[in-house]
């Protein structure tokens, strides 16, 4: 019998990455060798990035590469890299970084989850087990509680809507109009879990370990205060007015008026 997880498409979207391309993919390779293919999304690397990709995909069945004409942002790639998966016939579609922040070896946590018939599978940082390395306890702060704010506001319940380790079923994905994604600094990965929320989808979180990239820098700036939470202060008046009207309407009908 299959799984969904026995058609898996890992995207790996890249910017300037052509040192830690070959030690991520060669990790996926290792983890997953037979369930998982790889989808590189490049955004025209001036490093020769996409250069390198085009050569392992030469290489391996299992790797393929998807160039995109200039610097579009990581939410454009993910939405490039889903409708590329969609269109293949894959049946789960991952999110994973070029850094080497998530662990392929933590992989099948999320796949595992979504044979048992999650919907959704988000590598938290910050459930019982989850855990990050080599972050500055400024940054660590400033996610944490984030999340803790985006979790309140919303009243989602998930602990890291932030988090960029995912596995979706492509059932799931299909439900999202991406043309109407976010892409307010990172709030995009809130945006899509949000949507998952609303749609009642069977969301779950595994602990994984979060490790800071130590090749490159980080591509990540202040705009997760600065526009994120803005935007989520939004979504959480909205739903809240919502949850309002629709009481007032049910006390209304049980009335009789």
């Amino acid at each position: 019998m299959s799984n969904p997880s026995d058609r898996t498409l890992v995207i790996i979207p890249t910017f300037n990455e052509k040192e830690n391309l070959p030690l991520i993919i060669g990790r996926v390779r290792d983890a997953e060798p037979d369930r998982v293919d790889v989808l590189v999304v490049d955004d025209n690397s001036p490093d020769g990035t996409g250069e390198l990709a085009d050569e392992m995909a030469a290489a391996d069945g299992h790797i393929n590469v998807l160039h995109r004409a200039g610097k579009g942002g990581l939410c454009g790639a993910y939405i490039a890299g889903f409708r590329w998966g969609l269109d293949a016939g894959y049946d789960v579609i991952c999110e994973m970084d070029a850094d080497g922040s998530h662990a392929p070896e933590q992989l099948h946590l999320l796949l595992e989850q979504v044979d048992a018939g999650a919907d959704l599978v988000i590598g938290s940082r910050y459930v019982k087990g989850g855990k990050t390395v080599n972050w500055p306890w400024t940054r660590w702060v400033l996610s944490k509680g984030g999340n803790l704010y985006i979790s309140l506001a919303l009243g989602a319940g998930l602990s890291d809507m932030t988090a960029g380790y995912r596995a979706y079923r492509r059932g799931l994905i299909e439900q999202f109009n991406l043309d109407e994604l976010s892409n307010a600094g990172y709030i995009f990965q809130v945006d899509l879990a949000w949507r998952a929320v609303q749609a009642d989808a069977d969301i779950r979180e595994v602990p994984i370990t979060f490790t800071e990239r130590v090749i490159g820098e980080s591509k990540l700036d202040g705009s997760f205060v600065k526009d994120s939470l803005l935007v989520v202060t939004k979504w959480g008046l909205a739903h809240r007015r919502s949850q309002a009207k629709g009481l007032v309407a049910s006390l209304k009908k049980k009335l009789g008026r």
